[in-house]
């Protein structure tokens, strides 16, 4: 079903809107691979998939496939139901990704964790270093470029004719935090790491806030670049 959909949507899509593409030699020919994006929009999870030649999966909240109309359209882009309540959710998300990779699939997951209300670019959740250092799957930033101009936050129905850019980055160097992947430091600062290689893509501003399920117009937007670049550089100097 997976290429059956991809098939129907990928001349309807590059038909009604203007996709680039961008650092395709980024991109993993073969193997496991973790791509990291910011997010924008419910259609990031299509036209990420949509530019990678390989099935790519992500992890959805289950209340999506409770209802059959709309569960066969998650199933049929890739993605794999996780139950928030009872146990640790991430745990399970994290368990569910690392099978995907074990396997040699893409994984795709939004490190700010929901959408951007504000539309700043938030801090990301260290969940994608742990998975990054638990597997060794290469961390791929991807900067995802006016998807919320084709269907902001709450918006139904998407505005044709726009333009749409993914992105993609160089992968994350993964050796400065080697055999750390229980250890809260070296995750934290792989993750800024990360997310500021995506503000860069993106050219997006960047909050040190977390992102919520409502806007925060009055919490102050700073740049990404003298904190993550320091946490980069701190992160050199103690893998020594």
């Amino acid at each position: 079903m997976y290429w059956i959909l991809k098939a129907v949507l990928t001349p309807l899509l590059y038909g009604a809107f203007r996709v680039r593409v961008e650092g395709r030699d980024n991109i993993p020919a073969a193997g496991a691979v973790i791509y990291a994006a910011n997010h924008r929009s419910f259609i990031d999870s299509i036209f990420l998939p949509l530019v990678l030649r390989r099935r790519m999966t992500f992890v959805a909240k289950a209340e999506y496939f409770d209802d059959p109309r709309s569960a066969w359209f998650f199933r049929a882009v890739g993605q794999i139901p996780i139950r928030r309540e009872g146990g640790s959710a991430s745990q399970r998300a994290l368990d569910a990704a690392t099978a995907v990779l074990d396997q040699g699939g893409q994984f795709g997951i939004y490190p700010e964790g929901t959408r951007t209300r504000s539309g700043l670019l938030h801090r990301g959740h260290t969940g994608v270093a742990r998975l990054a250092l638990r597997t060794g799957a290469p961390l791929v930033p991807v900067g995802l470029i006016g998807t919320d101009e084709i269907q902001p936050t709450d918006s139904k129905m998407p505005r044709l004719f726009r333009t749409v850019t993914v992105r993609f980055g160089s992968p994350i160097d993964l050796a400065h935090y080697e055999g750390r992947a229980d250890d809260h430091l070296a995750l934290r600062q792989l993750t800024d790491e990360l997310m500021y290689e995506i503000h860069e893509l993106s050219g997006y501003e960047y909050s040190d806030s977390y992102a919520t399920k409502s806007p925060t117009p009055d919490r102050p937007a700073v740049d990404a670049s003298p904190e993550v670049v320091d946490h980069a550089v701190r992160v050199a100097t103690l893998a020594g």
